[in-house]
C-alpha cells in the first residue's frame, strides 16, 4: 500500500487570511497544499499562478502541490518550479508534446504528475506513464471547486491502477473534485492514496482542522 498523503487545495480557502489558513491546516496535519493554476482556456476560469506558489512557500514548509490547467504547460513549468512548487501536474489534454513536457519536469527535479481529465480514456496515458511519480484522475470536470463528485471515478481509479502495476508500479494515483469523507475510503480502496479536497476542509462545517480528521477517520 502506498502511503496515504492529504492535500488541502487552496481554491477554497480565504484569500484575505491565506496565511492563517494555511497555518491551521498545517497545524491539523495536512501533508501538502495543493495550488490550482488555471489559463481561462483550458479551464473556464482564471486563478493562480507563480506568485501564489511563491507566498505559499513562503507561509509554509510542507510541499507545494502545483496542478497546471493550462494549454502549452511546457512554457510554464520552470517558472513555477523556481516559485517553489515541489510537485507538478499536466495535462494530457492540451499538450500536444506531453512526453516532452513530463521529461522537463522531470529535469527540474519535482515531483512530476501527468492528469486525466474524466473524458479522458486511462488507456491514453500508458505511453508516458514510465515518466511520472504520480496520476492525478480527476472526480470532476476542471474549473470550479464545489462540483459533485462523479463515481465513474471508482473505475478509472482501478483501471489507472492495473496499468501503472504493470509499467510503474511505484508511482501513486491521485484524485482531486468531490472528494470527501464519503468517498475517501472507497478511493484508497481502488488505489488512491494521494487526496486532494479543497471544500472538504476549508468549508467543512466545524472548520478545516475537523474536516481532515474527519477524513482520516473516513480512511480507517
Amino acid at each position: 500500500m502506498k502511503p496515504i498523503i492529504l492535500s488541502a487545495s487552496i481554491l477554497s480557502a480565504d484569500f484575505a487570511n491565506l496565511g492563517e489558513e494555511i497555518k491551521t491546516v498545517e497545524n491539523g496535519g495536512i501533508d501538502w497544499i495543493h495550488v490550482d493554476v488555471m489559463d481561462g482556456h483550458f479551464a473556464p476560469n482564471l486563478t493562480m499562478g507563480p506568485f501564489i506558489v511563491e507566498t505559499c512557500k513562503r507561509i509554509t514548509r510542507l510541499p507545494i502541490d502545483v496542478h497546471l490547467m493550462i494549454d502549452n504547460a511546457d512554457k510554464f513549468v520552470e517558472t513555477f518550479a523556481k516559485a517553489g512548487a515541489s510537485c507538478l501536474s499536466v495535462h494530457l489534454e492540451g499538450n500536444p508534446n506531453i512526453h516532452r513536457t513530463l521529461q522537463v519536469v522531470r529535469g527540474l527535479k519535482v515531483k512530476t504528475g501527468l492528469v486525466l481529465n474524466p473524458g479522458t480514456p486511462v488507456q491514453s496515458a500508458a505511453a508516458v506513464l514510465h515518466l511520472v511519480d504520480f496520476v492525478l484522475i480527476l472526480c470532476v470536470n476542471p474549473g470550479f471547486s464545489g462540483q459533485s463528485f462523479q463515481p465513474e471515478t471508482f473505475h478509472r481509479v482501478m483501471q489507472m491502477r492495473r496499468l501503472l502495476d504493470e509499467i510503474n508500479p511505484q508511482a501513486a494515483i491521485q484524485v482531486d473534485g468531490g472528494v470527501s469523507g464519503d468517498n475517501i475510503k472507497q478511493l484508497n480502496e481502488a488505489g488512491a492514496s494521494i487526496f486532494v479536497a479543497a471544500t472538504s476542509i476549508f468549508k467543512f462545517p466545524k472548520g478545516p482542522i475537523e474536516g481532515i480528521r474527519h477524513m482520516r477517520e473516513a480512511l480507517k
